[in-house]
């Protein structure tokens, strides 16, 4: 993706309408477009996820990899959703590395965990149909399986976004040689090639898959690997899945929001000094 678009290139590939109406800042930087959500004090950035094709799966298999093309493009959170977002919209903290944990103390910025996927999903009560009081009318969901291995990879080909292998200072994982043994606050390590923190390592996420047989129950798709998985279950094609209502300290979500506006109401702003064409209320 391109930080920086032409007028022809934002009406044929940005978002629509474009600023979203939820958004209470907005702009395009290295990384691409972004616009941001506010939620009593907090704030959540997303980045524009434009259309696209990639090769799905393993790519140590090639001959088993899936052309795989995402036919629309979505708004994806820059980072897992934090506990105190998640407090703003519940009312309540359940994560384990909390402020409260006197021996592994988190914070308000780490992410939100021990949350199932009823959690999030389910209404009336769930994180996201309570989210959509905020949401201007755009439809907050989960990304598909497909949709975050495609924004995790971020137009590259390789095991991780960061290459073929990763250290400590990209991804948070088990290792023998030195590991966290916790979360890292959200935004801590490097952004992949979109602007999206901690895709791999961390904390799972929760997609909006199916995934196979849980004793009846069809299990949800968790991408990403985490803080006490190694490194390989970190990788842009590892698959993993746990019954909807399981809540661990290893496992949390990003939420995505589409618009449902109709296609040709995008009013687009003007250039900001020649630099910026998506002129927002925010800075890059």
């Amino acid at each position: 993706m391109s930080a920086v678009f032409s007028l022809a290139d934002w009406q044929r590939r940005g978002p629509d309408p474009f600023p979203p109406p939820w958004a209470s800042a907005w702009g395009d930087d290295r990384y691409g477009v972004w616009a941001e959500l506010r939620v009593a004090t907090e704030v959540q950035r997303l980045r524009w996820i434009e259309p696209g094709t990639f090769l799905m799966g393993d790519e140590s298999q090639p001959e088993r990899q899936v052309p795989t093309t995402i036919a629309s493009g979505f708004w994806l959170a820059d980072s897992a959703c934090t506990q105190a977002l998640w407090q703003a919209v519940m009312g309540s903290n359940p994560s384990h590395f909390s402020e409260r944990n006197s021996k592994q103390p988190g914070s308000p910025q780490h992410p939100v965990e021990q949350v199932s996927w009823n959690d999030v999903v389910l209404p009336p009560e769930g994180f996201l149909v309570r989210l959509q009081a905020f949401t201007a009318g755009a439809v907050a969901g989960l990304p598909s399986e497909a949709e975050w291995e495609y924004a995790c990879r971020a137009g590259t080909q390789t095991a991780y976004s960061f290459g073929d292998t990763v250290t400590g200072e990209e991804v948070n994982y088990w290792s023998d040689k030195g590991a966290r043994m916790m979360t890292v606050a959200v935004r801590s390590l490097l952004a992949n090639p979109w602007g999206l923190y901690e895709m791999h390592g961390n904390v799972w996420e929760w997609c909006a898959d199916a995934s196979g047989g849980g004793g009846g129950v069809a299990e949800r798709a968790l991408r990403g690997g985490s803080w006490i998985n190694d490194a390989g279950n970190a990788r842009s094609a590892y698959r993993c899945a746990n019954a909807p209502d399981g809540a661990t300290r290893r496992v949390g979500f990003r939420f995505a929001l589409r618009s449902t506006s109709p296609a040709g109401a995008t009013e687009w702003p003007a250039p900001r000094s020649g630099v910026a064409l998506a002129a927002g209320r925010g800075q890059g």
